[in-house]
């Protein structure tokens, strides 16, 4: 009994010794696979490239711009109201209408006005008749003088009457004049060239003074009025002594041949800063033969103050900020990503001029968030390839 109890305690030690000599064993083995062994995980200890994008940066002119936002104002607009009190005769324009300067738009009931001009010439041939009859009297007493039949005196005395005819022709002469000037206020004429709004009058209407017969508005040229930020003072004027500004204003939303571009200059910059909005007026005036600007109409203006000469630009997406300044990723030599320090001149929508940059560079866009300095890069577009290029050999490798 005793010998196989013996036996059994030999039986157990030995599957316990078996035992810890196989754990043993299993923690070696996984050790060296964590290390790095043939076939584990953390080979090599390096981390994997980073796919990523890339663009090349970009050289040519940017023009600096300020833009805001204005409406379109015409240069004059004219509210034409009669200088007299009568009926309207005949309309000779339609609403709408583009007239000419001195094209004859209204006529008023002329026929008093008229009375009262062959009236007044009919005075003025009267006086010169007169007037002729007393020059024939004054000659004819000088003849008398000098053969002593007529007395100087009363010579004398016609000459005054002669030069009171004459003052009293000019004065009639004048007095035609002024009834002429009254029956023109009968016909009324367009001050400019321009197009006709509103008319609310129509023949036999009575009109005054204070009657509005129509307005006209100038349409070419015609004027942008916005407003920028004080700041901007010191860049406009200075572009304004280096020669003509050119404004440019967007009217349409891109989708009409309306989104094309006006060109004008800068016509006006006003004498004083708003103070309490601290804002400049400008304006930009604008050729408008084809009238594409309308007055009223909301438009965005972009003034440009300056041109950036070949300039390099990049996405603004490229650029990382951080409290040291602004750097991009580069790809360096052996695919490493490497930083470069830039400076952001001037942005533009979703791209910035910068300088840092030599411009031949290849800049990384996508990706950038999962990179160090120094850390491996795979352009994106090659591991696409790469993975296009495989799957046709899988594909032959099952059909095998």
């Amino acid at each position: 009994m005793k010998k196989k109890n013996v036996g059994v305690i030999a039986v157990v030690a030995a599957l316990v010794v078996a035992g810890g000599w196989y754990f043993n064993q299993g923690n070696d083995a996984h050790a060296e696979s964590g290390k790095g062994g043939p076939g584990g995980p953390g080979a090599g200890g390096a981390r994997p490239p980073v796919t990523v994008n890339v663009v090349a940066p970009q050289r040519r002119d940017v023009g600096v711009e300020l833009f805001a936002n204005g409406t379109v104002t015409p240069l004059r607009t004219v509210d034409l109201h009669p200088q007299t009190t009568s009926t309207i005769r005949k309309v000779h324009i339609r609403e709408g209408d583009f007239v000419k300067e001195g094209q004859l738009m209204f006529s008023l009931d002329d026929r008093a006005d008229q009375a009262n001009v062959a009236r007044a010439d009919a005075q003025v041939a009267r006086d010169r008749a007169t007037l002729a009859d007393l020059e024939r009297q004054y000659k004819r007493s000088q003849e008398l003088v000098s053969q002593n039949f007529l007395a100087q005196s009363a010579l004398d005395s016609l000459l005054s009457q002669v030069e009171a005819q004459r003052a009293l022709v000019q004065s009639n002469q004048a007095a035609a004049r002024s009834a002429q000037v009254s029956a023109s206020y009968t016909a009324i004429r367009a001050p400019m060239s321009g197009r006709v709004g509103a008319i609310d009058v129509h023949p036999g209407s009575l009109v005054q003074m204070t009657t509005s017969l129509t307005s006209i508005t100038q349409l070419d040229p015609i004027n942008v009025s916005f407003t920028l930020p004080e700041s901007s003072l010191g860049a406009l004027l200075a572009a304004q002594k280096s020669g003509q500004v050119e404004v440019r204003v967007n009217t349409g939303n891109g989708a009409t041949e309306d989104s094309v571009p006006a060109l004008g200059k800068l016509s006006f910059i006003d004498n004083a800063v708003d103070a309490q909005a601290g804002t400049i007026r400008v304006k930009g005036e604008f050729a408008n033969r084809d009238t594409r600007l309308w007055p009223g109409q909301y438009v965005t203006a972009h003034v440009t103050v300056q041109t950036l000469k070949d300039a390099v630009v990049i996405p603004q997406g490229a650029i990382v900020t951080q409290n040291q300044g602004n750097f991009v990723y580069v790809v360096g030599e052996g695919n490493a990503a490497r930083q470069v320090p830039v400076k952001r001149v001037y942005a533009y929508g979703d791209q910035a001029v910068v300088t840092g940059l030599n411009g031949n560079e290849q800049v990384i866009t996508e990706g950038k968030q999962n990179l160090r300095p120094g850390g491996k890069v795979k352009l994106a577009a090659a591991a696409g390839g790469s993975k296009r290029a495989a799957a046709p050999a899988a594909k032959k490798g099952e059909q095998a």
